[in-house]
Order: C-alpha cells, then structure tokens, then sequence
C-alpha cells in the first residue's frame, strides 16, 4: 500500500455485509460449486522498487480495504481451525496465502500502510497481541462470527469461498502511468476517499524523491495524532486564517490551489511540517487536558464544552501566536475570556445563534493585528452589530427573557454550572450530573397560584405573570432532585434545596415565599454577577437588545389555518417577554395577529384589531377550524409550540431549543450506544425507556432499520427505506431520548407515497387513536411529536407497532406490487 492510501477503516456493518456474502456464497458453491461472487475491481500499478528478487511487487491504487480484509479473513480462519482443528492448518494457509516464504526481503504477500503493519503482522503471525485498532477489530469480528455454532460446520465451505469464489477484476496500470493522478481521479469517479486522503496523496506525489523520510519523521505522527476527520478539520482551518468565507468542502481545490504555487520539493516539505505542527495544537484545542497552563486549559475546556467548532480558527491561531512567541499565556487565556463572554451574553439575550458563524470565522482576518492578542479580539467582537450584549442587556435580559429557551441546553447548564463555580466553594460539589430546576414550576398547583396572585397589579392575569417569570434565570437553578421536586409547594422545596449545598440556592433560602418581587430580587444579583465574571464590550458597543418582530411577523403569516399559538411561544422564538409581543400585536398591523391566545387557549382580553376590524376573534378562529370547549378555550392539540413556530420561520436545527443537557460520550462510544445511555440517563420512569427499546426491537423485526444522528442528542431515525432505494429514504419518526417522538409529517410531504396528503392525514388519524395523542390536522406540514410516556401504556405501544407496520407496508408497497426495486 503507497503512502498516499489511508489507513485500514472498515467498521463492523461493512464486514458485517462481506461475512453474510461469503456465507451466501458459500451455500450456493454447495449446490454449484462454480458460483462466484463479484466484489468490484482492483487497479494496480507496477512498484517502481521492482528488481530481480523473483517476487513482483504491485502498489494498490485501489482495492486497499476489500484486500486487507480478506488477508485478516484468512488469518482467522487459520486460526480457528488451528485452534479447533490441529495445527495442519497453519503453515497451509499461511505459506500459501499471506506471506513469501522464500523471499524473506518481501515476506508478505499483503504490505499495509506503515500505520497498520503492526496490527496486521500480529495477526499474520498468530500473535497473542491481535486485536489492536481496526485491524485488529476486523479479525476479532471473524473469530466472533467462526466461533457461532451454525457456523463450526461450514468453515471448509467459507475457506473455499473466500480463495475460489471471490471474483474481481485487475486492471494493471502501465509502468510509467503517474499512480498519484489514478488516485486521484478514482475520487473524482465517486469512490468515498476523504478530502484528506487526496491532500496526503497531492502532497506526497510532490515528494518524489523525500516522501519516505518526510512521511515517517512528520506525516504519520500527525496521522496518529489525528481521525481522518479531524485532518480534515485541520487542514479546513489552515485556509479559514486566510479567507472565512471558504467552506470545508472546498478544502482540497483551495490547499492544492494553493500549494501549486510552491514550486521546489524543500516548500512543500515545510508544509508538511507546518501541518504537523498545527496538528498538535489542533490535538490540545481538541483534548484541552493537554494543555500544560492552567489558565489556558480552563479556557479551552469551556469553549470545548460550549460545542461552538467555528472558534476553533481562532483557538488555532491563538496556540499558534503563543508558540511563535508573539503572545504570552495570560494575553491567550485572556482573549479566549472575551470569546466566553461574548457566547454566554449572547445566550443571555436570546441571540445565542445569530451570525455566530460569520462572526467568529472572520476574527482571525479581520481583528488588528497592531494590537495584543486579547485587545485586538475584544475591539473586534465589540465592534459592529455583533449582538455582544452590554451591561444594560444583561440586566434587562436576566429579569424579562425567557432564558431557559434561549440556545442549546447544554449551555444553559453550563451558564448555571459556571455561575456556582464561581462562588468558590470549599466543598466543591459535582455538577455534572445535575439538571436546571424552575423553582416556580412550569406547571402550577392551586397554592402556586395563590402565591403569585398576592403579587399581582388589578390588569394583570396569573397565568400570563406566570409565563412571563417561569422561564427567566432569577427563577432557576441546578438541582439533583428535578423529578422528586416537580411542582411541590415552596415551603417543601426549600428545604430539599436547602440541603444541596449549592451557593446558587443560598438566595433562594433565604426567602420565606417565591413570587415576582423575590425571583426579581435574585434576578438582579445574579446578574451583577454575570456582569463581574464575564466581560463586556468595549464602549464603542451599542445596545442589541432590539426585537426580531420581522421574525415574528414571519411565523405568524406561516401559521396554518385550524391552528394557534401563544404570546410565550413567540415571545421565545424572538429573544422578548410576551407582555412587548402582546402590546405589539395591539399597535400594528400584523398577519394572522387573530391566532395568538393565552396560554390556556383564551383570547387575551386587551386584543383589538389594530387596523379597525370588529368580528369576533372568536368566531373568525372557528371559521378556520379552531375548536373551543365550553369555556371558551382552544384546543391544545391545535397549538403550534415554539419547536414548531422555528420550523415554520426555517430556522437552522442548532438554532432551535434543546430539551437536555449534552451528555459527553466516552471516547470511541459508537452512536447506538450513546442513545442507549442517554435514554437511560433522561428517562426517570425506567418503564418508558424499557417500553421506547422494545418498540425500537418491534421495528427491526418488522424489516426496518435504525439510522442514529450525530449532534449531540443522539436522536434514532426509525427507516423504512434506506438511502439508495429507489424512491428516496423515509422514515415516520424520530426518537429523541429527551422524551419526544417526533411525527415528520414535513419530511413525508417530499417522498413517496405520502407526498399524498390524503395517506399522511390517514396516518395522523391512525396516530391519534393512541390515548395522549392528539395531532391537529393544521400539523401535518410540520413535525409535531407526542410523549414517549405514552408508550408506557402496553396497549399504546402494541397500537403503535401496528400502525408503523402499516407505515412499513405503504412505504413498500411498489415492491409488493411487483414493481423491480433498483439502487
């Protein structure tokens, strides 16, 4: 294997399909022992380190996985029936299929990259010590699947299969061909080489006469140090230095573009240097408990916890800066303070996301560089409307805006976590593990009610004081006990708080009822303290606390007919409180302003039509297939919630709400797992995690399959049809381990069958026949979701499986039909 190849990579559900092939092959060759199996071509090239040994050598262009897989094949299947078999075995399949053994200059028949020849001569030499990375992953895969029972008896049929059975194709490429070029073009023709195979392979074609020494003293530690994904990052980030506006899909074209200008072979070896050097600050922005300054580790560990990769550009340049000697350790950890600060007031404001993107790519570019590295990063984001948020938004922000809505979960809690640390307690107190607390709860008993309405002005309504505070951070705090505290009684909370020794709760103690005026009171401390710990901008900053109405406005002339939603919702899609939405909505004119209600479905007493209409509200609502109970209030399964309402507006998924904190995965944790794990962790009820796995179970045996997602909820796509089939992949929903099953009626409207609206609303009408489920017809151009508490029930669940299996069957019905199904 040249230089340029990768490293070995396959995963178990590639050897999971080559096994079940060769085990099929091997049934068929019982019956025809003439049957074979096409696994795709291999293109060769003649090694130019060919000489008169009486072995010729080949360097594979393209092939390199299929051939290192089969090569680990045979050594586990000589190793297992050395092991069951006698010791015949050995020398048979190893001097005859994997090594030279008379050409002890060229001992093996199968050379691997240098990354994997370790690994891969432990299992040629049946070495105690095969089982190390994917090579050795591979082999341990084939023991597994030799040693199952219905398998001991077939495995002279599975060797048969695998020397005599497997066909290919070979094509040679002519002694003087440029093998680089052939690699190259091969991705071009849509093989899945990454674009860091192509820059390794540019790059070493450029060293003809270096590329072994510069490959062992430089490439492979980097290549060590660094996924291929992360080598993609880096070198994604070498170009964002130059210009922010190049996306990581140009990387290759723009570094090749780049490095045809270097014209010796001395340039492009200091090249590979200098990626190996921004490797290992990649490796500690990356994993910051490398980092040897404390002030500087604390930093990178926060904006790695914060999950923002669009500071990675800077990170990289600040370690580089340091490294030069052209910054000092305090003007890094101090630049990075100002990134911190500026990410946490954004939050704060509700502009955790607006051109966050743009704005921290463009740093690097655009800062003054006649200024210290610190000062030239805080004048920068100070700068412009970059909603940097000043003193006055912070404390405005604290009191009036629902934070727990704001940004991501995850760094809510972080915001919360870091504020506790802040107090410096003696008794340092894991915070890990738990979860944000609304001391008001979000739902309210009878004594709840009776609290707050000691507080109110004659105009004002319990339940909209209610919702304008719940969410607001003088409200909140961490807690190990969410579930057991639920909505109880102030006077029992404050005892179980009491006892958390938490310096976020000391304030809240120390009160002897909740209401407004208290929640206010903490408000204002907690936000003097913000103001201390995280710095603001420069005075050259002006106020961003504006409104997004134009987004408002956006989501109400979305809003479907026989829908509604509430003040709250919309007042936390634009970064407000819903008393300023409200006042909005009376003073001018806007689309659909009629849909907006309280919370519990009623027409706000104040609405008026600002442009001088007099129908009922009312009226108008039912007319456009709204319905009301007796008491005058809205159907809740019509409402659109704030999920639903960003939908809606077409806002980017990491802009909309997160429900759980970000659990961090264990190092090479796959995403299965991570499901597992996370369900297990925010599902308190253990019956609705068991119930949402055996419904998960109920879908693979009905001949679906589970597709996990990456972000950091790992959510589970329930697959009818795959990627690849012929009509488009498809999927009924999506499982998020939070606590929602979400019905993606927005997906279906775009793939066949259900690009019919009269085969979604037959779905949403067989959904809805489980109890707790209630799906409005105004939806199904949108994701809703319900409970996964629901499934709980046994009846519901079993309920549910049947209606997915008649999602499964209209999904295939062409294949039923008759219809020749093509990939």
């Amino acid at each position: 294997m040249p230089l340029y190849q990768r490293t070995y990579s396959w995963q178990d559900h590639q050897l999971e399909r080559l096994w079940d092939d060769i085990v099929r092959l091997a049934e068929d060759r019982a019956e025809n022992p003439k049957a074979t199996h096409f696994i795709g071509s291999l293109v060769l090239a003649p090694s130019p380190d060919n000489g008169p040994a009486g072995v010729v050598e080949f360097l594979v262009v393209d092939g390199q996985q299929r051939l290192t897989t089969l090569s680990i094949l045979l050594c586990a299947i000589r190793d297992h029936r050395v092991a069951n078999e006698g010791e015949q075995h050995r020398d048979r399949l190893t001097d005859q299929y994997l090594i030279n053994k008379w050409t002890p200059a060229r001992r093996l028949k199968l050379v691997p990259t240098q990354a994997d020849l370790d690994a891969y001569l432990a299992c040629v030499d049946f070495s105690a010590q095969a089982g190390g990375g994917a090579v050795g992953g591979a082999y341990q895969f084939f023991r597994n699947r030799l040693a199952e029972p219905a398998v001991a008896a077939q495995v002279q049929r599975l060797e048969d299969a695998v020397i005599f059975g497997l066909a290919v194709v070979s094509v040679v490429a002519h002694a003087d061909d440029n093998v680089y070029r052939i690699f190259e073009s091969l991705n071009n023709t849509g093989l899945k080489l990454t674009q860091a195979d192509l820059l390794r392979n540019y790059l070493f074609m450029r060293l003809p006469n270096s590329s072994k020494a510069v490959y062992d003293a430089h490439w492979l530690p980097l290549q060590r140090r660094l996924t291929s994904t992360e080598l993609e990052l880096l070198f994604w980030l070498d170009l964002v230095h130059r210009d922010p506006r190049i996306t990581q899909g140009d990387t290759y074209a723009r570094q090749q573009a780049r490095l045809d200008r270097l014209s010796t072979e001395e340039d492009i070896e200091a090249e590979v240097r200098r990626f190996a050097r921004l490797g290992a600050l990649l490796d500690v922005i990356l994993h910051p408990d490398k980092e040897q300054n404390p002030d500087v580790r604390l930093r990178l560990e926060r904006l790695h916890s914060w999950g923002t990769t669009t500071v990675y550009p800077l990170l990289l340049h600040l370690l580089d800066r340091r490294n030069l000697g052209t910054a000092t350790n305090a003007q890094v950890a101090s630049a990075m303070r100002y990134v911190e600060s500026f990410l946490v007031r954004r939050l704060l404001i509700g502009r955790a996301t607006a051109n966050i993107n743009r704005n921290l790519l463009s740093i690097v570019t655009e800062m003054d560089k006649n200024l210290s590295v610190d000062q030239a990063v805080h004048a920068y984001l100070s700068a412009g409307r970059k909603y940097y948020a000043t003193d006055a938004d912070v404390r405005h922000a604290v009191r009036s805006l629902p934070f727990y809505t704001n940004g991501r979960a995850a760094q809510r809690s972080l915001v919360l976590r870091w504020l506790e640390e802040s107090y410096g307690s003696k008794e340092p107190i894991s915070l890990a593990k738990l979860t944000i607390e609304h001391v008001l709860p979000q739902s309210m008993s009878p004594e709840w009610q009776r609290m707050l309405a000691a507080d109110l002005e004659p105009h004002e309504n319990v339940i909209e004081v209610h919702e304008a505070l719940k969410h607001t951070l003088g409200n909140l705090t961490l807690t190990g006990y969410n579930v057991e505290l639920g909505n109880s009684p102030f006077a029992t909370k404050r005892v179980r708080l009491a006892k958390s020794g938490l310096s976020l709760t000391r304030d809240i103690v120390a009160f002897e009822r909740w209401g407004r005026p208290q929640i206010y009171k903490r408000a204002d401390a907690l936000a003097e303290r913000i103001i201390d710990l995280w710095p603001g901008p420069t005075d050259q900053a002006v106020d961003q606390s504006e409104v997004r109405w134009d987004l408002m406005e956006k989501a109400l002339a979305s809003l479907p007919a026989g829908s509604w939603t509430t003040y709250g919702d919309l007042a936390a899609l634009i970064g407000t409180a819903p008393q300023p939405v409200g006042n909005r909505l009376r003073s001018v004119p806007v689309t659909n302003a009629h849909r907006v209600l309280q919370v519990e479905g009623t027409m706000a007493a104040g609405f008026r039509w600002p442009d001088g209409r007099t129908e009922d509200p009312v009226t108008v609502l039912r007319a456009e297939g709204v319905s009301f109970d007796q008491h005058g209030r809205a159907d809740q399964s019509q409402r659109i919630d704030l999920d639903e309402l960003a939908q809606l507006t077409g806002l980017a998924p990491d802009e909309l709400p997160r429900r759980m904190p970000r659990p961090r995965p264990g190092e090479g944790q796959s995403r299965t797992d991570r499901f597992t794990e996370q369900l297990m962790l925010l599902q308190q009820n253990t019956a609705v995690a068991e119930a949402t796995q055996a419904l998960l179970d109920r879908w693979k045996d009905l001949g679906g399959t589970l597709l996990y997602g990456g972000a950091a909820e790992t959510s589970c796509f329930l697959m009818a049809r795959e990627r690849g089939h012929r009509d488009g992949d498809i999927w009924p929903m999506t499982i998020y381990p939070s606590g929602k099953a979400e019905v993606v009626f927005q997906h279906l409207a775009n793939r066949s069958p259900f690009d019919d609206v009269a085969l979604r609303e037959q779905f949403r009408q067989r959904l809805n026949q489980l109890p707790g489920v209630n799906i409005a017809a105004a939806k199904l151009t949108l994701r809703p979701g319900f409970p996964l508490t629901v499934l709980a029930d046994s009846n519901a669940a079993a309920c549910l499986v049947e209606h997915l299996q008649w999602f499964y069957e209209q999904a295939h019905f062409s294949e039923e039909a008759g219809e020749p199904l093509t990939t």
